[in-house]
Order: C-alpha cells, then sequence, then structure tokens
C-alpha cells in the first residue's frame, strides 16, 4: 500500500459516492494542495482525493451529522470539522487556511441517513418526522407542519417541491392538526395518499423534498457556501458541486456563470461585469450507464464544475 493512503472510514456502507472519479478528474488535483470536501458523508469523495495528494498534501472536511464521525480517516493528512459548511470560510480560518485549490460538495441527502428510519428522511419507514440532518437542530419537520400557518406550508410545498396542489395539501395539515399533531411520516402518508395528484411515490417525494430544504435551510445554506468558495479559492482553483434537483442546480449554475443567483451577471459602476469563476462544464456531468446500473442514487445527479477566474 502507497505510505500516503488513508485508511479507516465505511464509505461503502454509509453512502457510495457518485460521479467519484468524475470528480477527482474535475478537481485537477495538486499534490502539495489544500482541497476541502463540504458534505464527508462517508469519506469516499475524500478517500479518493486523498491519493491523488502528496505527504504535504491537505484535506479538510465538512460534516454537520455526527454520525459521519464514525467515517474518519486514519490520515493526519485530513481534518474533520463537525459544522454546517455555511461557515466553511470561518471554519477554515481557525484551521490556519485562508486559501485553498479545490472545494468539492455532493448535496443532497446520504444513503444512510435515507435509510436510517429514525431519522426521518424516507417515505419508505414509519418513524417520527424529524428530517434533520444536525441532530442538535432545533426544529424538526414535525414542527414545521405542526406550526406554520397554512399559507406559509403552500409556499414551502410550492416553491421547494413543486407540488401541483401545494394550497390544498397545506389546508388539509391546518386542518388535521386540530384533531391531533402530526407526529410521523404514517400520518403525513395518509394526507400524501388522500389529497396527493398524479404518481403517488412522486407525490412523497415531493412533499418530502420540501419539508427538508425548509428544516435545513438548505438553499440559504448552498448561496452562503458559494459565496464562500469564490473568496477562499486560490486563482485557477477548482470549484465542483453535484446537486439533485433543480433549485440546487441553477443557484450552482447561475452563480458558476454569473457570480450571482440570478439568471444574468451584476456590472458595476462602469458597466463592467465582474464575476469570480470561468465555467470548466458547459453543460452538467451526468452518471454514466455504468453508474446508473450499480447506484441508483446517481440517476438525478449533475455535476458542475467552475475555475476561479486568473486576474491579469
Amino acid at each position: 500500500m502507497d505510505s500516503t493512503a488513508p485508511k479507516g472510514g465505511d464509505a461503502e456502507g454509509y453512502h457510495r459516492p457518485v460521479l467519484l472519479h468524475e470528480c477527482i478528474k474535475a478537481l485537477n488535483i495538486h499534490p502539495d494542495g489544500v482541497y476541502v470536501d463540504v458534505t464527508f458523508g462517508g469519506g469516499g469523495h475524500s478517500r479518493e482525493i486523498l491519493k491523488h495528494l502528496g505527504p504535504n498534501g491537505r484535506l479538510i472536511g465538512f460534516d454537520q451529522d455526527t454520525d459521519a464521525a464514525r467515517n474518519m480517516l486514519d490520515d493526519e493528512r485530513v481534518t474533520l470539522v463537525a459544522q454546517n459548511f455555511r461557515y466553511m470560510q470561518r471554519c477554515l480560518r481557525a484551521e490556519g487556511i485562508t486559501e485553498v485549490d479545490g472545494i468539492l460538495a455532493d448535496l443532497g441527502v446520504s444513503s444512510f441517513q435515507f435509510d436510517t428510519a429514525d431519522r426521518g428522511f424516507s417515505y419508505r419507514f414509519e418513524g417520527k418526522l424529524d428530517m434533520r440532518m444536525n441532530q442538535n437542530g432545533s426544529q424538526t419537520a414535525a414542527d414545521v407542519l405542526n406550526t406554520y400557518d397554512a399559507e406559509k406550508l403552500q409556499q414551502i410545498f410550492g416553491e421547494y417541491g413543486e407540488v401541483r396542489n401545494a394550497k390544498t395539501l397545506a389546508q388539509a395539515i391546518a386542518e388535521e392538526r386540530k384533531l391531533r399533531r402530526i407526529e410521523s411520516i404514517n400520518d403525513l402518508k395518509a394526507l400524501c395518499e388522500k389529497y396527493g395528484r398524479g404518481d403517488e411515490y412522486r407525490y412523497m417525494a415531493q412533499v418530502f423534498q420540501a419539508l427538508r430544504i425548509e428544516v435545513n435551510e438548505e438553499l440559504q445554506v448552498l448561496q452562503e457556501f458559494l459565496e464562500q468558495s469564490a473568496k477562499v479559492l486560490n486563482p485557477g482553483g477548482r470549484l465542483a458541486v453535484i446537486s439533485f434537483h433543480s433549485l440546487e442546480d441553477r443557484l450552482a449554475k447561475n452563480f458558476m456563470r454569473y457570480g450571482t443567483f440570478g439568471d444574468e451577471p451584476e456590472k458595476d459602476a462602469f458597466g463592467k461585469i465582474t464575476k469570480p469563476f470561468n465555467v470548466v462544464t458547459k453543460k452538467p456531468i451526468e452518471a454514466s450507464p455504468e453508474e446508473l446500473k450499480i447506484n441508483k442514487r446517481s440517476h438525478s445527479a449533475k455535476l458542475r464544475v467552475a475555475e476561479k477566474k486568473i486576474e491579469n
């Protein structure tokens, strides 16, 4: 075994990394560079990054889920930060790092989280409506369902889940909780089955996605992270983002293309467009037929890559 090869971790049991080799190629890894994996999870991507680093290279992993700590890699080049990656820049400074050579984000929920019933991420199991990626977080999905007014619930279902009859479902939830608190996955499934439209499983997936995004403030976190990535990357450094739904993908695409989250760039007082990145992937990279066969989760994955501009 190579003396610099990482040891430890259980990525296969926790989560199979998607677009693994595509990510490594996209990061254009330098052996002595500093790299950040802001969604450490099972350590699968991190393990592969380490294979391309020399003894002087360094990797910083982020994961707010305490379950991820069990996958910590036994390698002195690795530091695992138990924080949400919305605090990336601050935490890197605490480690004495102000600039890095590459950043990887594999967004969404890990297979381990989906497959653990008491985490409440999947409608396939019965359990509490939790959905917190940070298990120390104060607000659960049940709290959202039982405290938000119907108008706010409608907004969440419509914007984050693209639920077709968001208003009807929101009003049904508001009426149901007058009789009893909505606590379990089966409680919510019963409402979805009664009021859902179209394919039953797609409908539930959209509702669960909307709640998960709200509980974890996922879109706000992504925007904060993308803005920080432009500040901490060295010129020529790479940003690689894997998204799993159109809301995430649109934010990543626009920021890489324009440096903003809208559909066009902003201009300074002199009319000059100022954007931090050059886009590497004109179209997102998707899973190969071979990967799709062995990893169903990869079917919706889209990888976008950008490179920090080198100023003349």
